[in-house]
């Protein structure tokens, strides 16, 4: 049946329709604008928006859990989690604390998991790891993957993964890591890369560039800072991201700015531009003792030796995070939760409200609390 929202205003790319109406039609937008030059067709499905604002579905790139369970272990609670707070597609990240069969695993069970309508919103994987550097992360004491870049233990998880996997992350600085990337390439030659986990300087990233790296994880997170010359700051991982416009800039944006700080949060919308910056959930499932002076902190894990690990956060409290921390507004919210995701993803088919695009929508009011949400043109909640 074709669906009409009435009494809303749409979140576009770059700019607002209040009053506004939204044709959908077999699960596509067909047309949208000011509901006074719009006709609505007959006999359709009307949903009243009662004048709340309505932007395309997240799109988040970067979740490991719904914040207490991972996604290989319980996806269909993880998916209906995201969904429910708006996420109409995301990447379940698998991480590098496991080895080759754990990877296998989960990468099976994941694949049985989107056959199933509750996971409809997964649709691929983001694989953080397995060659990023042993001294960043949460859990690294676990890193089964310190040795050398092998092939025997990467090819199974390349040939399983396929091309459901949209980006690998990778450490630049690990030896010969030029090997496994153009193995996942060979494998998969639509699939992107970014970097992670990484103390690499300038010329190992960019030396990957043209190979598709595009994203910098979770940026100013589990990077280095190098130090050639005592007392003087060298370029390492995050100014490579700054200056390098092609790379997009995930952040964390909890509401304490642990992750990443207000000011450097102002500071990276101002380098890289509103088009660069992704806003990523990392939730992940971890129940380490809380340090002190952080015991009011809700929306972020730690890991068992006290240190940050990954959100308890969907991007709906992201995006009000970081209208909190930078001013930003809706629209550029819903750029950075939405479009660049999709964009930096290649998904092409989602991520604004445009003719012909998924309809996957998202109801909100101004301080981003999310009551209806729909998928396909389906509405699921």
């Amino acid at each position: 049946m074709i669906k009409a929202i009435i009494n809303a205003t749409l979140i576009m790319r770059d700019h607002f329709i209040p009053d506004a109406a939204l044709i959908i039609e077999d699960g596509k937008i067909k047309k949208f604008g000011e509901a006074r030059k719009m006709t609505l067709p007959d006999d359709c499905e009307i949903i009243d928006a009662d004048g709340l604002y309505v932007g395309p579905g997240f799109v988040d790139i970067h979740t490991h859990s719904d914040g207490y369970v991972f996604f290989q272990d319980e996806p269909e609670r993880a998916a209906q989690h995201h969904l429910k707070h708006g996420t109409t597609t995301l990447l379940p990240a698998l991480y590098y604390s496991m080895d080759t069969a754990g990877y296998l695993k989960a990468i099976a069970d994941l694949k049985e998991a989107m056959k199933k309508p509750e996971c409809a919103n997964i649709a691929g994987f983001y694989m953080e790891g397995p060659y990023l550097n042993p001294k960043f992360g949460c859990d690294r004491e676990s890193n089964p993957w310190k040795g050398g870049v092998d092939k025997s233990k990467h090819m199974p998880i390349i040939e399983a993964a396929g091309d459901l996997v949209r980006v690998w992350a990778v450490a630049p600085e690990r030896e010969n890591v030029l090997e496994f990337v153009l193995d996942a390439k060979k494998a998969n030659p639509s699939v992107f890369f970014s970097v992670a986990h990484s103390e690499a300087e300038p010329a190992e990233i960019e030396a990957l560039m043209p190979y598709g790296l595009r994203i910098g994880t979770h940026h100013l997170n589990a990077t280095g800072t190098l130090q050639k010359y005592p007392e003087c700051r060298t370029p390492c991982v995050d100014e490579t991201v700054y200056f390098n416009h092609e790379i997009y800039a995930e952040l964390i944006c909890d509401s304490r700015g642990i992750h990443v700080d207000p000011y450097l949060l102002r500071l990276t919308r101002k380098i890289k531009g509103d088009d660069r910056i992704i806003l990523i959930s990392d939730a992940y499932a971890c129940d380490g003792p809380i340090p002190d002076g952080y015991e009011d902190v809700d929306d972020i894990n730690f890991d068992h030796m006290g240190e940050i690990a990954g959100s308890k956060m969907t991007l709906d409290i992201s995006c009000r995070n970081m209208i909190k921390h930078t001013g930003a507004s809706l629209v550029d919210v819903f750029k950075f939760a939405s479009y660049n995701p999709a964009k930096a993803t290649g998904f092409c088919d989602r991520g604004e409200i445009a003719h012909g695009k998924r309809a996957d929508l998202v109801f909100v009011d101004h301080k981003m609390s999310v009551s209806r949400v729909i998928m396909g043109g389906n509405i699921v909640k």
